[in-house]
């Protein structure tokens, strides 16, 4: 498959156009034309790219890309380094941002919820989703299902640790200044990655259960089911690779 080609096909799947995104989305740098094989990630960290020219792979594709609006846009150090080893190497980066949070079947959301076992009723906001849990459990339960599910003990604020969960929102990665939104619409469980100083003073003064499960943990799942999807479809050979991360 060429390059432009995988850019058309992934940017109709995902419905890219839909986004107005804070960072590009599709093919971010041109490498070689001819796709042979592929490695995704989380993030295009230099530890990726290394893997990449180790595996012989010449395109990567990943969720979080480059060339962000509040980026420096001087080539210095870490960025040099990064897109030195792209280049040099011909490999094509792509990058899809909101498109895979929101992504009905392959998004992260969708991921998280089919997880934790969690009925996707509708949305708040394009990225954050509710539902209810399919066997109510309490605070400790979910907070252990977390942890055997995503390999990461949460952090969480709970009020009142003996009522059992009921209905829930969630948003993946730096999620956390949705809580009120979440509040608003009427659920007792809040979840998103990233957890902010005044998330605590917030979950605890409004009532709400707030659980952090990690921007990365949280954001894993989307480009992997992206990559299975293209694998399947296309019977392209790619690879997951997982570049820890506890933040």
């Amino acid at each position: 498959m060429e390059n432009f080609l995988l850019e058309k096909i992934i940017n109709q799947k995902l419905l890219s156009d839909q986004y107005n995104d804070i960072v590009p989305n599709g093919l971010q740098i041109e490498g070689e034309k001819k796709i042979n094989k592929i490695i995704t990630g989380v993030t295009a960290c230099q530890d990726l790219l290394d893997k990449a020219v180790l595996y012989k792979a010449n395109t990567i594709i990943v969720h979080h890309g480059y060339f962000w609006k509040n980026e420096s846009q001087y080539i210095h150090n870490m960025k040099r380094n990064r897109l030195k080893t792209i280049l040099s190497n011909n490999i094509n980066l792509y990058s899809w941002h909101l498109p895979l949070d929101a992504h009905p079947q392959l998004g992260n959301n969708v991921q998280i919820a089919k997880k934790l076992d969690i009925s996707i009723k509708g949305n708040i906001t394009p990225y954050v989703f509710w539902g209810i849990l399919k066997e109510h459990i309490n605070i400790f339960d979910f907070s252990k299902k977390i942890e055997e599910k995503f390999k990461r003990k949460p952090t969480y604020i709970c009020k009142n640790t003996s009522k059992n969960i009921s209905r829930l929102a969630w948003c993946s990665g730096k999620g956390q200044n949705f809580i009120k939104q979440a509040y608003d619409f009427g659920v007792d469980t809040f979840l998103t990655g990233e957890i902010s100083e005044e998330t605590t003073h917030i979950a605890k003064e409004l009532g709400i259960n707030f659980f952090s499960m990690g921007h990365h943990a949280t954001e894993k799942d989307g480009i992997k089911s992206l990559g299975e999807w293209l694998h399947n479809k296309y019977d392209l050979d790619v690879n997951f690779i997982d570049i820890e991360n506890p933040a």
